[in-house]
């Protein structure tokens, strides 16, 4: 018995169901991705073994926390025994709790709901009018994927464990009949698309068989199949079943906002009354983020129906909550608590380096809200009458001569014209200055070009198009590509006419082709084809204006909307279409007169026009000029350049001192602390910029977590470890990665308004713990990098032992403040989905990557419980591997597996040839260090 209880409460037996946890679910997005919910469902989540593996775990913690007699150290007593009370929890959701779906009609009252979970359903009904009715919880994992078998995807083992999960054969007896049901198939139909297929079963009565398939339906009614046995009518149905509430609610409104000017919905809420049993009522208001509480049950703002006069709520009645909360609260305070606690590992790593002069410790940042509101103010003006004589343009002999014309006396009209507001297709207000320059780096990946501005050349490409389709400013990189439109390979721009011979577009032919192509088979012609086209298109519509929603109607005061030139001009009526094609003739025939003083009146005129008619959405004067002087700052590109540069110099010279034990470090890691803080500084101010101009906090999208994520690398380095030359060194390398791969061309800097549910406060707290946790991860993994190279160099250096002792603690410092955070963050992001819409957890990709991220971690560090996995060498190897799973949950998500966290369409991309590069430069450096591993921790 004591060998069994040696075996079950053993470090490598936690280290193997860990393991095994993170494999099964790691494996299970891509079950999901390729054969739909259920599938993954039926094969993990929700199958015995995984919840078997989950238990062990639980008593496996138990007997770990028992036999190290853990609570003589609080605070690793509070955070491990936590995870128990967690587990409870869901175990308590899992099998008493259920949700539903409720939908309502404006002015109809319901009190019943469809159940998520689906349901075989049968119905039977005699001629003698006596009737029979049985139900089975069932959920089906998709034994034949056609599309997947077309795509010549192996699904043999699946299909196999899929076949033996789904059998079932169940007899109904009934007024001595026998009633048979004996499964045969279930098919999903698409491949990921949808969550529920079609069942096919046979049923047997007096001898006869019949196959009857039915669709199933998750969250509504499924569609019944009526089959008459003479005597006997058997009614069965696939799909979610009734359920019945102790009460009843009435919808009495159901509001949309959008935001201005756009079909993006802004919020959305559900106006109700509450009738208990009881017979008392009450009002409430149901949206995002605010959650009805009306006894066990929890009803959320899911959805709504297409025309907006119903609303559909997501219900939850979960008895867990509670033991579930009180979890993640002691789970979050003995996480806190433990990089204070002078007993945690993390101070015993801290007093080993405390000869090494380690710098004092700042454990977390208080981070507050800010907010701007759009305020306008009005102003009165009288609209001038433009002049009806005929506008004679100046003829240049090249562009070259209009381009020097616009350097010398543009400048203040284009300045000007900057500052004007414009709309954009999302509703999100902001400065034409804002506009130009997204404009030109998508035509050429620079904000400014020939010494001209952004606004100065967007300005030229709406008055003078005839020029400027002349002008060589559209990017284009591949030499094939060069080839077929038959200009130099040396060239990096072409002319929008270029493009055009004999007034036929040459790459029709080639874009079709391109777009036509799988994403996972397009090479890079084809995507430099498909770049080339977009850039040609965005050319076109600022020539035309299209982009350039600046007017507000003021015949239609309800709407948001604003107008480009033209729309505005055709649409407008009366005075007001008078105002405003005087205003856009003036200003347009002046330019082209290159009369620009009367040019900057005519804006004047149109900016006032903006603040008198728009005033209720219009950012104020301040808002729009922070705005300009943020993308005059530019602050991240040249934060980019300051990274890679010192992160260069900063390594060079880390590893000269590293290997010339004679030289003192000191005063060079001084210098690198006081120039990277400089850095750290300027980055903290860019993002704050960034939050005050957008409204939110700066890490809603790919982009600005990217610098987020570079952000809290340095914050690592500076606050932390800031008296290890080689730590500040990994620590700019994190940041110049991160911030190079922000500024890569695929991904869109620009600033863009929130959907709904992430209008709360929990954005703010979820995703900046959850994602600081990435720059520790990836410090450490930096750090595990070098270390493996002072491995490899490390024979008869015996000076190096110490270095890379030294380093490692640091590394397994910033592992723990990492995993610290990643599970703060992750277990919030459960409170807040929880809160938002009635689940902690959905099994989507990214949150179960993220918990992937966790276990495997959690496995990092605790391999030193296993002696002959307690070395330098383990550790140091173990986090960089590791790092893998965060750039599957950052990157590989968005682009390979679906999901609500995730940011790729349609078929997925292939995978990047740095990738194989790195991972092979990774593993040979792993297997270079591996034969001087032998040192001891």
């Amino acid at each position: 018995m004591n060998k069994i209880l040696d075996i079950l409460f053993s470090f490598k037996t936690t280290l193997t169901l860990l393991a095994l946890l993170a494999i099964g679910a790691g494996v299970a997005t891509f079950i999901e991705n390729d054969y739909g919910t259920s599938t993954a469902r039926v094969l993990v989540y929700d199958n015995l073994w995984y919840e078997a593996a989950l238990v062990l775990t639980t008593v496996n913690l138990m007997g770990i926390i028992y036999r190290r007699k853990m609570w003589r150290q609080k605070a690793k007593f509070l955070f491990h025994s936590s995870f128990v009370l967690i587990l409870i929890g869901a175990a308590v959701t899992r099998f008493a709790g259920y949700e539903g779906i409720m939908q309502i009609r404006e002015g109809q009252t319901q009190d019943l709901m469809y159940s998520l979970n689906p349901y075989l359903q049968v119905q039977i009904k005699q001629k003698d009018g006596s009737s029979f009715y049985k139900e089975y919880p069932l959920e089906f994992a998709a034994s034949t994927l056609r599309k997947g078998m077309e795509d010549g995807y192996n699904t043999g083992i699946v299909e196999y464990f899929a076949q033996k999960l789904n059998n079932f054969n169940y007899d109904i007896k009934f007024d001595n009949k026998d009633l048979n049901l004996n499964y045969i198939d279930y098919t999903v139909s698409k491949k990921g698309k949808s969550e529920m297929g079609i069942l096919s079963v046979d049923l047997t009565l007096n001898g006869v068989t019949k196959t009857v398939r039915l669709p199933g339906k998750r969250g509504q009614k499924g569609f019944p199949k009526i089959e008459d046995f003479g005597d006997t009518i058997v009614t069965l149905e696939y799909g979610s079943k009734l359920l019945k509430l102790p009460f009843s609610i009435k919808l009495n409104d159901f509001q949309l906002d959008r935001y201005p000017g756009s079909m993006s919905p802004s919020s959305y809420a559900s106006e109700v009354t509450v009738n208990e049993e009881n017979g008392k009522s009450y009002d409430y208001r149901i949206f995002m983020n605010r959650t009805l509480h009306q006894g066990n049950f929890l009803f959320f703002q899911s959805s709504y129906d297409q025309d907006e006069k119903g609303t559909v709520l997501s219900v939850n009645n979960d008895p867990g909550k509670w033991p579930t909360y009180a979890g993640y609260f002691f789970l979050t305070l003995g996480l806190i608590l433990n990089l204070f606690s002078k007993q945690s590992r993390f101070w015993i790593l801290a007093n080993k380096l405390k000869n090494k002069n380690f710098a004092s410790l700042v454990v977390a940042l208080s981070l507050s809200f800010a907010t701007c509101n759009l305020h306008a103010a009005e102003q009165q003006t009288q609209t001038p009458q433009a002049s009806q004589n005929q506008v004679v343009v100046k003829e240049y002999k090249n562009p070259e001569e209009y381009i020097n014309m616009l350097k010398k006396d543009s400048s203040s009209v284009a300045n000007k014209f900057g500052l004007l507001t414009v709309q954009s297709n999302a509703g999100r207000m902001k400065p034409i200055d804002t506009l130009d320059r997204e404009i030109l780096l998508k035509l050429s990946g620079k904000t400014s070009m020939f010494d001209l501005n952004a606004d100065q050349i967007v300005l030229g490409m709406i008055s003078r198009p005839e020029i400027w389709r002349d002008v060589k400013m559209i990017k284009i990189t591949t030499p094939r590509l060069k080839k077929f439109l038959g200009i130099d390979s040396s060239r990096r721009y072409i002319a929008f006419s270029e493009v055009f011979k004999d007034g036929k577009y040459i790459l029709a032919n080639e874009i079709n082709k391109a777009t036509t192509t799988k994403p996972s088979d397009r090479g890079t012609y084809e995507k430099d084809v498909i770049r080339v086209d977009e850039r040609l298109n965005i050319a076109y519509m600022t020539y035309n204006a299209n982009l350039f929603n600046m007017f507000p109607n003021p015949n239609d005061m309800k709407s948001t909307k604003w107008l480009n030139p033209v729309d505005a001009m055709q649409t407008f009526q009366g005075r007001a279409q008078q105002a405003v094609e005087t205003m856009i003739r003036g200003f347009i025939n002046t330019i082209i007169i290159e009369d620009w003083e009367n040019a900057g009146k005519y804006l004047d005129f149109i900016n006032a026009y903006q603040r008198k008619v728009g005033e209720k959405i219009i950012p104020s004067e301040r808002e729009i000029s922070n705005e300009i002087l943020f993308n005059k700052i530019d602050i991240f590109p040249k934060l980019t350049l300051a990274y890679l540069f010192v992160g260069f110099i900063m390594l060079i010279t880390s590893f000269i001192v590293v290997f010339n034990p004679k030289i003192k470090p000191k005063k060079t890691t001084l210098v690198a602390f006081i120039v990277l803080a400089i850095l750290f500084a300027a980055h903290t101010f860019g993002m704050g910029f960034r939050w005050i101009i957008a409204g939110h906090a700066p890490w809603s999208n790919t982009y600005e977590s990217l610098l987020y994520i570079s952000w809290s690398g340095v914050f690592a380095g500076v606050v932390f470890f800031r008296k290890s030359l080689l730590a500040l060194s990994a620590s700019v390398i994190v940041a110049a990665i991160f911030m190079f791969t922000a500024h890569l061309t695929s991904i869109d800097p620009q600033i863009t308004n929130l959907v709904p549910v992430l209008k709360s406060y929990w954005l703010t707290i979820h995703v900046s713990i959850l994602t600081a946790s990435y720059g520790f991860f990836g410090l450490s993994a930096i750090i595990g990098f070098l270390t493996l190279i002072l491995f490899i160099f490390r024979k008869n250096r015996p000076h190096l032992d110490e270095t890379i002792k030294h380093i490692t603690y640091i590394n397994e410092m910033s592992l723990i403040i990492g995993l610290s955070a990643i599970t703060i963050g992750n277990f919030l992001g459960g409170v807040w989905a929880n809160e938002s819409w009635g689940r902690y957890w959905g099994w989507d990709p990214k949150e179960t990557w993220a918990y992937v991220s966790i276990v495997v971690y959690a496995i990092v560090l605790h391999l030193r419980f296993v002696k002959s996995l307690n070395n330098p060498f383990v550790l140091t190897t173990a986090s960089v591997l590791a790092f893998s799973t965060i750039l599957m949950t950052y990157f590989g998500v968005n682009f390979y597996l679906s999901g609500m966290h995730s940011y790729a369409t349609g078929d997925p991309v292939p995978i990047p040839m740095w990738v194989y590069v790195v991972t092979t430069f990774v593993i040979v450096t792993i297997a270079a260090a591996y034969k001087n591993r032998n040192l001891k921790a």
